[in-house]
This record gives structure tokens, C-alpha cells and sequence, in this order.
């Protein structure tokens, strides 16, 4: 689409100088909201139907950057000409924001380029929240109505070929930077169109700044580097939001160079940085409700493509039949992500998805396969001052009657909180060694036994 069209999507409606929302809550009843407007917004329209009569430009014939450095100078040009006596300040952040919504998105454009900021939450036009430091904040930020929100979520989707409307009222897809972006719209949204978008680092970060953040210990990290160069199939389970996929993204940095990698995504949001990757992404139904390729068929198909490691960025139906499969029919090393608040719980997690796959399989034999696939859990939690930890390293050692026995390698135990609120615990060796370590020196992997010593490490 054009920057003149886009500028001019912007400038069809005029707000009232206040809006006035009114409400059902099943609980308190009725009620009405009053929002202030921008009492510049006049003064935006009027620049943005100029702008649009005087630059004839479309952004995909320029770069972001010239693009955004002429918007400016214009938006500055006819301040000047039409004797808008604004303080300088003021008119760069009109120009700003005129950019923002041209090759940007929109209000929210500063909230993702702030880096303190891990997550951005709009709750319909007027109500935004971030997470920064791992705590919640609300922001003065806002929408002018539903529709502004609207075209900022069709500006996310529309690139990535998804799409969002009262037929499919729901999209996951993701920015040209790979954060992850969730949107709900009317009428499934109550309160307006709602975007969640978990924004990524820049750079990827490596184990070292997990230590440094306080998420893993030095041996916690020497050991699983060491799994996954030994090629142990590995299930990353935490809470939403406990940083699972920063984890695996950590745990795919340890596979070595040569192999042949293989990742399936609902929305391709890792960030690996071998050489020899495939990256393939689930679709969607189209319009007639045809056409979907969901996780299980790619599951299927990468099979075929002589992969050395699969990588499924999360199971959470009848792909973990698949996925189990690929783990006992050679393909070791694989890794993914599930949500559980335990390693118990994920394996409990594990037998539910296979039988979403339509199977009619004992649960002897389901276990059986998960055994028999999965070789340790990492298990991370969100705790409530917003730091993430790894909890639990994990090995599945196998089979004793009907049940899956668990081994702990390395636990964290919270011992309290401080007075600025700030959880206190430690990390703990239970002095076991995984019955697994054999594996590992067969592949030429040695490890400093004292990592296993039961002791605070």
C-alpha cells in the first residue's frame, strides 16, 4: 500500500474533542467513560490531508529512513507556512507521529523501540500497558477509536499473509523483527481490538546472559550445553510468559554448525543463527476455510527433508504424537517447548495431546513413547517479582510399572522475599548423576563430576 493511502486511512475521521464510550459490565451494570481527545488532532488532520496533497511518494520506492526524514521536513514545511506558532518540540513530535503512522505502527511505535520494554498490551484504543523489568505499567499512550487500532493490526498480518476478521476474529502472527503478536477483535473482544505483542531482543541472547540475569547457574549451563551437543531430545515447559522460548532459542546455540537444522513454527519467532536452517511456519484457512497447514503436517513433512535436529517451537495438540515419533525413529536431539506448571505436569500435558491426535492408544503405551523419547525437562517459571528461573532440570530415566519415573539433576528453592520485593532462593545440585551421562562420554562429552555434588551452587 502507498504512503499517501496509508497517510490518507488516517485522515477519513474526525473525533469530537470528547469521546464518550458507553458500556456494559455484567457485574457493575452501566456506565459511561469519558476520554479526552488530543486537542491537537485538528491540527494532525489537517497535516495529514496536506501531507498527503503534496507528497507523492510510496514507501516501498524509498528507504524507512528517507522515507521518515521527508514526512518530517514536510510536516515541518507547512508548520511553518501556514504560521503554526508551536514550540519546536512540539512540531517534532506532530512530525513524529505522522511517521509513526505511515511506515510505523501507529501510537505504539516508541513503546517497541524502547528497549527497557519486553511487552506491549493494547486493551482497545484507550488503555495501554507495558511490561518493563518484569513488571506492569500503563502508559499514557492511546488510540483515537477501535478503527485506528484496527488498521495498526491489518498493518502486522497483512505482510506475513494472515488475516483478521469477523469471520477469523483471531491471528497470531509476528513483526518484521520477530517479536510475537497476538490480536482479538470484536465480537470476541469486549472491551475493543486487543493486541499483545512480546517484543525480542535485537541480538539473541546467549547462556551468559541468562547467568548474568539470574535465570541459570554457571553448572546448570555446563550440563545442558553438554545434553544438547550430546543430542538429548529436550521439552522446554514453563508458565506463558516464563521465557521458554528464550531458553530454547539459548539451547539451539549449542548445536554445532554442521548439522542440518529444521524449525516449525506457528509464527516464526526463533532466532538461530546457524547456517544451515530451514525455518518453516504453519498457515492458516483461507477465506472459503480451506488451505490450513497446521504443526502436525509440517511435523510430517520435515521428516522427509533429512533434518539432523527438529526443532517444533511449541506442541500443544496431536503434533506431540508426531513429535514423539520423530524422537524414537532417530532423529535425536530434537527440542520444543510446552506449557506446564511442573515437569510432571508437562508429561500429564504430553499424554493429553497425543490423544488429541485421534488415537486410540493405551496410556501404557503413550507413556511408554514419552519415556522412551524424552530424555529431560527443563522447566522454567515467572516468578512474582517478574524474574525467570529455571526451576527444575529434569531426567526422564524411563519406566517402573505404569508410571514414568523422574529424577531431579538440579532444582531451585525459593526461601523467601526481600524488603524491596525481590524473590530470594537457591539453587540446588541434588547429587544425583543421570543415569544418561554414559551417552554423553560415548559421544566424546566429559563433565566436571563435582557439578553433581549435593550442594548450594
Amino acid at each position: 500500500m502507498s504512503l499517501m493511502r496509508r497517510l490518507e486511512k488516517r485522515s477519513e475521521t474526525a473525533a469530537e474533542n470528547t469521546v464518550v464510550r458507553n458500556f456494559t459490565d455484567r457485574s457493575q451494570g452501566q456506565g459511561t467513560v469519558s476520554i479526552k481527545r488530543d486537542p491537537l488532532q485538528n491540527l494532525k488532520n489537517d497535516l495529514h490531508k496536506k501531507v498527503i496533497s503534496e507528497l507523492a511518494l510510496d514507501s516501498k520506492d524509498s528507504n524507512p529512513e528517507e522515507t521518515s526524514q521527508k514526512i518530517a521536513a514536510l510536516v515541518n514545511d507547512i508548520l511553518d507556512k501556514e504560521g503554526a506558532h508551536l514550540p519546536r518540540l512540539e512540531k517534532q513530535r506532530l512530525a513524529e507521529e505522522i511517521v509513526d503512522e505511515a511506515i510505523g505502527f501507529g501510537p505504539i511505535t516508541p513503546l517497541l523501540k524502547d528497549p527497557s520494554i519486553s511487552e506491549v498490551m493494547v486493551n482497545g484504543p484507550h488503555q495501554v500497558y507495558v511490561e518493563r523489568h518484569g513488571r506492569l505499567e500503563k502508559t499514557e499512550v492511546c488510540f483515537r477509536d477501535n478503527d485506528h487500532v484496527l488498521h495498526i493490526i491489518e498493518k502486522i498480518v497483512a505482510p506475513i499473509g494472515r488475516r483478521i476478521d469477523e469471520s477469523m476474529p483471531m491471528v497470531d502472527a509476528r513483526l518484521p523483527d520477530g517479536s510475537r503478536v497476538n490480536a482479538i477483535i470484536p465480537p470476541l473482544a469486549l472491551s475493543g481490538p486487543t493486541i499483545t505483542i512480546r517484543k525480542f531482543f535485537r541480538e539473541p541472547l546467549q547462556i551468559a546472559d541468562l547467568i548474568n540475569m539470574g535465570t541459570i547457574i554457571g553448572p546448570m549451563s555446563e550440563f545442558i550445553e553438554a545434553c544438547v551437543r550430546g543430542r538429548l531430545n529436550i521439552v522446554v515447559s514453563g508458565g506463558t510468559g516464563s521465557g521458554k522460548t528464550t531458553t530454547l532459542n539459548v539451547l539451539s546455540s549449542f548445536i554445532p554448525s554442521d548439522e542440518r537444522i529444521v524449525t516449525l513454527e506457528d509464527a516464526a519467532e526463533l532466532q538461530l543463527r546457524q547456517e544451515h536452517l530451514v525455518t518453516l511456519e504453519s498457515r492458516p484457512p483461507n477465506l472459503e476455510g480451506k488451505g490450513a497447514i497446521a504443526i502436525r503436517d509440517l511435523v510430517r513433512n520435515a521428516l522427509r527433508m533429512r533434518p539432523d535436529r527438529i526443532i517444533v517451537g511449541e506442541v500443544r495438540s496431536g503434533e506431540a504424537l508426531d513429535m514423539l515419533q520423530a524422537m524414537n525413529t532417530g532423529h535425536d536431539g530434537s527440542l520444543t517447548t510446552g506449557h506446564a506448571n511442573t515437569p510432571r505436569d508437562m508429561l500429564s500435558r504430553l499424554e493429553t495431546m497425543v490423544l488429541m491426535a485421534g488415537m486410540d492408544l493405551p496410556v501404557r503405551a503413550i507413556r511408554d513413547q514419552i519415556a522412551s523419547a524424552i530424555d529431560l525437562i527443563i522447566q522454567q517459571s515467572r516468578f512474582r517479582d517478574g524474574t525467570r528461573k529455571v526451576t527444575h532440570i529434569t531426567e526422564v530415566q524411563g519406566m517402573e510399572g505404569d508410571v514414568i519415573v523422574l529424577q531431579d539433576i538440579f532444582v531451585y528453592r525459593q526461601t523467601g522475599v526481600d524488603e524491596n520485593g525481590k524473590i530470594t532462593g537457591q539453587f540446588l545440585a541434588t547429587g544425583i548423576r543421570p543415569k544418561f551421562y554414559s551417552r554423553l562420554e560415548e559421544a566424546g562429552i566429559t563433565l566436571d563430576h563435582t557439578i553433581f555434588v549435593p550442594s548450594m551452587v
